[in-house]
């Protein structure tokens, strides 16, 4: 049995590529009679393969990321006939410990010092950030050994690396706070210093520095614009969505925004 695979790359708007390889693992669970699971994925990866498959009557689709507000995940396939579970998708996580009260460290930097070690992207969920303390980080289960002998650093500190069961993540639930702006313009600087109670300049070093992103994509520029519905995340200051936008008398627009840290 073969999937309709032009009907489903088709599908794609921006992620054809990711698409192709969850094609191919989707085939290989229908001939194998098993769960087959991917890597991790970004957010709109998985939506826009999830969305893709959700029609497909062959195959079942499910993603996962170790916990139930994960931004990363990885995705499960497998014939309708076969049982298909969280329990399916196997995940791990580290903790990396380390003394950052003098040199924070950032989720970049973390990702950063697991990617050094020769990791690939695809292979690490979520990072959640411990003050200075560390960070626990999802990972492939294969890959935790090799952490723990590999990651030795981040930043200037020094770290250890031990296994952690997923029950024990220190997962905070989000807070939301709903607030109202008015901006001369549309522009990312604008509209996310407002948000995030930053200036307009530290905001536009954060994009140059690749700390911000629009719908999960790093934002290249601090004049791109943004649109109702748009999700614009920033490293260590959690997320903002852009509600209804309404343009006033003056030709200003007036934003609602909802900030999830």
């Amino acid at each position: 049995m073969n999937l309709p695979r032009e009907e489903i790359l088709a599908r794609s708007r921006d992620y054809r590529d990711t698409l192709a390889r969850m094609v191919d693992l989707a085939e290989k669970a229908i001939k194998e009679w098993t769960v087959v699971v991917s890597d991790f994925c970004s957010p709109p990866e998985a939506q826009e393969t999830l969305a893709a498959f959700s029609s497909l009557m062959e195959i079942q689709s499910l993603g996962w990321g170790g916990y139930e507000q994960a931004e990363r995940t990885r995705l499960a396939f497998a014939r309708q006939e076969v049982s298909i579970e969280r329990v399916d998708i196997a995940i791990a996580a580290v903790e990396v410990r380390g003394n950052f009260l003098f040199d924070p460290a950032s989720h970049r930097d973390f990702l950063g010092a697991v990617l050094n070690t020769g990791i690939v992207r695809e292979k690490v969920g979520d990072i959640l950030i411990l003050k200075d303390r560390g960070a626990q980080i999802l990972v492939v289960p294969e890959l935790v050994e090799f952490l723990q002998q590999s990651l030795k650093s981040v930043r200037s500190v020094s770290v250890t690396v031990e296994p952690l069961p997923l029950e024990n993540l220190e997962i905070r639930p989000p807070r939301a706070k709903a607030m109202t702006t008015v901006e001369a313009s549309m522009r990312l600087d604008a509209v996310a210093s407002a948000g995030f109670g930053l200036s307009r300049s530290k905001m536009a070093e954060s994009i140059e520095t690749g700390d911000v992103r629009v719908n999960w994509k790093t934002a290249l520029k601090s004049s791109q614009m943004v649109a109702e519905g748009d999700r614009i995340t920033m490293s260590g200051k959690g997320r903002l969505e852009v509600g209804k936008v309404e343009e006033t008398k003056k030709g200003r627009y007036r934003i609602e925004l909802v900030r999830y840290s």
